[in-house]
């Protein structure tokens, strides 16, 4: 095998980190340009960190359902609101539907105090999260205090979901 054919990129030794790219000879163009790849050696610190920012997120997916809820439910309602501001309209009868399975609940299905509690904070909690969707479907999302109200839900049910998940 002569000097010609064999490459003498196998016998180099490589820097760690970097990255090797073989193109092989251009056969016939003898005047051709030749082809430039370009290859990062590293990836970029903004990379670095939305990559490691991504896997936390990834890791603790079951503990942050909450903030993602609510994180969808922002952008949603404001489609909906450009979309169709009447929804409001249509969304606020709902809003009441967990204060009826509370009556219901409380008057068919008697319960010691814990349960009672337990359903109290699971009507109330419904509740003003229905009542805020609805609202921010009629006027918006960052209509008056709308937005701070739903960063207030979303820390509540946030941390009430940290400390149940906890004790279970």
């Amino acid at each position: 095998m002569s000097s010609r054919t064999r490459s003498r990129v196998r016998t180099q030794k490589e820097p760690a980190g970097a990255t090797t790219v073989r193109i092989p000879r251009q056969r016939g163009r003898r005047g051709a340009d030749p082809f430039v790849v370009v290859v990062p050696e590293r990836p970029s610190l903004l990379r670095e960190m939305a990559a490691g920012l991504a896997l936390i997120a990834w890791d603790h997916r079951r503990s942050l359902a909450p903030v993602a809820l609510a994180v969808t439910a922002l952008p949603l309602t404001a489609v909906l609101h450009w979309w169709a501001w009447w929804s409001g309209l249509i969304l606020a009868p709902l809003a009441l539907a967990p204060l009826g399975w509370l009556a219901f609940a409380i008057l068919r299905r008697p319960a010691g105090r814990s349960v009672l509690f337990w359903r109290l904070g699971l009507g109330v909690g419904a509740t003003s999260a229905l009542t805020w969707l609805a609202l921010a479907a009629a006027f918006g999302p960052a209509a008056g205090p709308l937005l701070t109200l739903w960063l207030i839900f979303t820390v509540a049910a946030q941390v009430a979901w940290l400390v149940i998940r906890r004790k279970g």
